[in-house]
Parts: structure tokens; sequence; C-alpha cells
């Protein structure tokens, strides 16, 4: 009887997980970028601690755990804005930028600004990769879906500036998240792989346009019923 309140409390702690996990889907469904998670159970293997009456351990599975937290990365709306300077990726890939200690990091979609040193930066402070420098006579900036990006002046003469190459990944769902919709190489996704916008599977940058979460509130609302009913 103890070994089936056991097992049957290892289920519950892990509904109760689900819960969390649907819950946090649920509330970040307006949060442009948002990439959903999804729990992977497992079998929770019998110890010596719940050994048979005759100090035999248990042979069967003795539970429920949880095997990892999973993100999904399927691409979420793309929307456009008013914001010139917002960029998404239509399709597959990450825009690297550069952390404050150097070290890569990479997101789905940014708002892009020039800094005081007039270097192409997120909001946040992060640097893209390529090291893009604006000049102090530009007054737009246009990023072609090649990733292409050009300088625009107040005559309208355009300047070349770089280019801003896609990152991709052999498993994205590895990826470690970093908050904010930042994220980081693993070993479990592999080192990113940079390939021009629009080439060799990499997706195609749209300017003015955000992605939203590929949050589904009716596939999650499913779930929930699920795990309650589990």
């Amino acid at each position: 009887m103890n070994d089936a309140l056991y097992i049957a409390a290892t289920g519950m702690k892990a509904q109760t997980a689900q819960l969390d996990s649907i819950a946090n889907n649920v509330a970040n469904a307006s949060t442009p970028g948002f990439k959903r998670s999804s729990l992977r159970f497992g079998d929770l293997m019998a110890s010596s601690s719940m050994a048979g009456a005759q100090g035999d351990a248990l042979s069967s599975p003795a539970g429920v755990k949880i095997d990892a937290i999973q993100r999904s990365f399927t691409a979420g709306e793309l929307r456009k804005t008013d914001d010139a300077m917002a960029l998404a990726i239509q399709g597959d890939g990450f825009l690297e930028v550069q952390l404050p200690d150097g070290s890569p990091a990479f997101v789905r979609s940014a708002r892009l600004e020039i800094s005081a040193d007039r270097m192409l930066t997120t909001t946040d402070g992060l640097q893209l990769r390529q090291h893009i420098h604006v000049p102090t006579d530009v007054r737009r900036i246009a990023i072609g879906e090649d990733g292409q990006v050009q300088g625009v002046d107040d005559a309208g003469r355009t300047t070349a500036l770089g280019r801003i190459d896609i990152a991709l990944f052999a498993s994205p769902s590895g990826l470690s998240p970093m908050g904010d919709g930042v994220w980081q190489a693993s070993a479990k996704s592999g080192e990113a792989m940079l390939s021009p916008a629009g080439e060799a599977g990499a997706g195609r940058l749209k300017q003015g346009y955000q992605e939203a979460s590929n949050v589904q509130l009716v596939e999650e609302m499913v779930q929930l019923m699920v795990a309650q009913r589990a």
C-alpha cells in the first residue's frame, strides 16, 4: 500500500509541475517572441529504499519524474509594426549578439538602436556579432531580407554598412534560456552555424515586424484540462 501511495504521489507532483508550465505559457501568450515550454516525463525506477518484504528491490517502475523541460521553437506570427527598427526572422534561425562579457548569445527578434559609439545594438545594449558601425550622417537604417544593412542620409544616398547573418542550430530545443528572449548555446543544441539570410535553410529578415508568441491558447486549455483530470 505504501508503494502505491508513493507512486501516486510522484504522479501528482509531475502533473502539478505540468500545470505550472501551462500557466506560464498562458501568462506569456501576448509576450512578443515567447516560446512555449512543455515537460517530458520518464519512469522513476525503484530505489533500494523501496525494497520488498524479502529485501528484494522492486523491479518495476516506481513512479514518474520530469526528464526535461522542452522549448518549442516553432515560429510565431509575424506582426507588422510602425517601428522601423523592429527586426524579426521569417523562418528558422537566430540573431547572434554579444553579452557584456563578450560571450555569444542569440535572440529570435529584437528592436535595434544606435548606441552612443554609433554601433548597431539591441535595446538591451547587446551588440550585434557583425559589429555594424553607423556613420553620423546616416538618418535611417534599411535592412533587406537577405541581411544587407544600408544607411540612408538626408539626401537619400545609401551606404552599405554590413550584413546580418543568421545563426542555425542542429537542435534549437537544447538552447539554454537566459531570460528576456535571450538564449545561449549548450552541448545539447550544438554550436551555432552562421549562414546568409535566406540560404541553407536560414530564415529571412523582416524589418518593421515583430514575432508574436507561439502559444496557442486552445491547445494550452486542452492540456490544462488533461493535467487537472490526471
